[in-house]
């Protein structure tokens, strides 16, 4: 399927060519069409979350590190990570190998681009929630873990972590929630997910409904996920911070 410009969007050109059919789209078809969108937006969602949390860990792991390479590596990453906007890093991660490398690059990529985009640059905002998390626990906790006869380990996973997971549940929150409104970004190379979807059928029918009903979804989506991270803070309401 190739891909064609639609206003400052580029859109699939068989989307375009439906919409610009003439007729007027019904609400239905609308709906139809942005749930199709919003089903993408929550993969894009999901594989983000799925593969930036853990990834999040072995990043603050180097980040603490005690090799001056490693730690400092990792810095640089986190630097440029954080520093430069998610859309440049999506458009590096895309045209990049053809650009620098003059490999070969097909639609089919598009996705896996916008998916690898995504977790390394949620995964250095993570690793940094983590590390924060991780050096807030006081040093007397570890060294009464170890009169215990904790090994390193055992300490981590069952005295420090529940605790670690307790205090930057917030601020996971946080980034959560904002990798729902950031999956709109994937336009920026051709993803057609919802905001894409809207967007195109906004100016072909020369209507803001699109994008009403696209805000409806977004604020959904947010509720659902909010409440299901207070859920989970509350699971873990038995570790008093003091």
């Amino acid at each position: 399927m190739g891909y064609v410009g639609h206003g400052s969007v580029p859109c699939p050109v068989e989307f375009v060519i439906k919409l610009n059919g003439g007729a007027l789209v019904e609400l239905s078809v609308m709906l139809s069409i942005l749930s199709k969108g919003m089903l993408l937006s929550v993969e894009i969602f999901v594989l983000t979350l799925l593969f930036s949390i853990p990834l999040g860990f072995v990043v603050t792991f180097g980040r603490m590190s005690k090799n001056f390479i490693i730690r400092n590596l990792v810095k640089i990453y986190i630097s440029i990570m954080r520093g430069t906007p998610l859309m440049l890093q999506l458009m590096v991660v895309y045209f990049g190998p053809n650009l620098i490398f003059g490999i070969k690059i097909s639609n089919e990529y598009r996705f896996t681009a916008v998916i690898i985009g995504f977790v390394i640059n949620y995964a250095a905002y993570f690793a940094e929630i983590y590390r924060s998390g991780i050096e807030s626990i006081p040093v007397g906790q570890y060294e009464a873990a170890k009169v215990l006869g904790y090994n390193k380990f055992q300490t981590f996973m069952k005295i420090i972590l529940p605790q670690v997971i307790k205090r930057i549940l917030p601020a996971v929150t946080n980034e959560v929630i904002t990798l729902i409104k950031d999956t709109s970004l994937a336009y920026v190379i051709s993803i057609p997910e919802m905001f894409s979807q809207a967007k195109a059928l906004a100016s072909s029918q020369n209507t803001l409904v699109p994008y009403a009903i696209a805000g409806v979804f977004y604020y959904i989506f947010n509720y659902i996920v909010a409440y299901i991270m207070e859920w989970i803070e509350n699971k873990f309401s038995y570790y008093k911070i003091s």
